[in-house]
């Protein structure tokens, strides 16, 4: 359902930092240089249909950016992205969100936009309010939501609106105790129903739990590519400074 073939981004990074009203004005003159940041490094993959795979890696290792590219937001610079039937990103929510509308209307806007019909939104309104526990603010603007109340609308409206294949980016980090065990539980729903599912989260039980593979990414290749177990260790390893293979990075 997820074909990664020899995938590679770069992003141009300027060189020197204009802080200062002097540094801009000097720099009108100058020449602006750039070196090429290689975020991803040939990566290739493959997840089957209901299959759940997880992927991990610290700060910088590509995770979002290649989350960012299977989901169609990224072009890559090299290689092939291909995802099988249809796809649900649950990435940065809250993107695109009016905070002078109210969670309801907010609820039409976002869930429009994620394929969700009208008659299909109007049916699960109630059930979106209750599984973010925020009936009682159901009229209130959301830029009186805290960010922790946006954050629970936003993956409701994404868990109703799911389809075949899914992308979760730290689903499970957002909210209290009881909002992730719900969380929890819908995910189970749909890997039982044989979702397809991506999941990218920097918990090693996390991964361990809800995934039998997993990949790690370190300096925007895949380190290692074999059981969660596997994997959710030698990230501790990466974590803890001990000496590892890791590839140098490139560009």
């Amino acid at each position: 359902m997820i074909q990664v073939d020899g995938v590679s981004k770069l992003f141009s990074i300027p060189d020197m930092h204009r802080d200062t009203v002097r540094e801009h004005a000097l720099g009108l003159f100058r020449p602006r240089k750039f070196r090429m940041l290689t975020v991803l490094d040939g990566v290739s993959f493959e997840v089957k249909q209901g299959q759940t795979v997880g992927i991990m890696g610290r700060n910088g290792s590509g995770k979002s950016t290649l989350l960012k590219i299977i989901a169609g937001i990224y072009p890559p610079d090299q290689g092939v992205s291909r995802v099988l039937g249809p796809l649900t990103p649950i990435l940065e929510l809250g993107v695109g969100w009016n905070p002078d509308l109210d969670a309801i209307d907010n609820i039409y806007l976002i869930g429009t936009v994620m394929g969700l019909s009208l008659r299909e939104i109007r049916s699960g309104i109630d059930e979106i309010l209750a599984f973010a526990e925020l009936a009682p603010f159901a009229n209130l603007k959301l830029k009186h939501y805290s960010s922790g109340m946006a954050a629970r609308l936003a993956y409701s409206v994404a868990f109703k609106a799911v389809r075949e294949v899914l992308i979760l980016d730290e689903i499970f980090a957002v909210g209290d105790a009881g909002f992730k065990l719900r969380c929890e539980d819908r995910y189970r729903e749909l890997s039982s129903a044989g979702h397809t599912v991506l999941l990218v989260s920097h918990d090693p039980g996390t991964i361990t739990t809800f995934c039998d593979r997993a990949l790690l990414l370190e300096r925007g290749r895949i380190l290692v590519d074999g059981p969660s177990k596997v994997v959710a260790d030698r990230y501790l390893e990466l974590l803890s400074g001990r000496p590892n293979s890791a590839p140098e990075p490139t560009g």
